[in-house]
Parts: structure tokens; C-alpha cells; sequence
């Protein structure tokens, strides 16, 4: 299971606008900045639908969280 700690670090880093939540080109600028550039935006959005339990498009901390923790 993961430090949610961690996760929330990790999460705040990702959400550049600092509103709560992490959207398709959010994930997808985190992705390019750790060296993976060839994640396209429906990629970035297929990753996103899948962990978005409300299906509003964006993840929010406790989607992101459920994730991770299931790991």
C-alpha cells in the first residue's frame, strides 16, 4: 500500500493549477517532465477515465488515492 503522504505529494505535484484536481494535459505535462514524451492526449485521457470513479474527466485526490492504494 502507499504513504498517502507520498501520494499527496505526488498528486500536488501533478495538479500544476492547484485545483484540486488532475486533468488529461496535467497528467500528460507530469508524464513529458519525467522523460516519457510519447503519451499522446488520448492516452492521457484513456489513463485518467480509468481511475475516474465519477467519469467528470479530471481525478480528483480521493481517485487518485483509491488507485494507488489498490496496488
Amino acid at each position: 500500500m502507499a504513504d498517502i503522504e507520498q501520494a499527496r505529494a505526488q498528486f500536488d505535484r501533478i495538479d500544476t493549477d492547484g485545483d484540486g484536481f488532475i486533468t488529461a494535459a496535467e497528467f500528460k505535462k507530469a508524464l513529458a517532465q519525467g522523460g516519457d514524451w510519447n503519451v499522446t492526449d488520448s492516452v492521457a485521457e484513456a489513463v485518467i477515465g480509468a481511475q475516474d470513479a465519477n467519469k467528470d474527466k479530471v481525478l480528483s485526490f480521493d481517485e487518485f488515492w483509491a488507485h494507488l492504494s489498490k496496488a
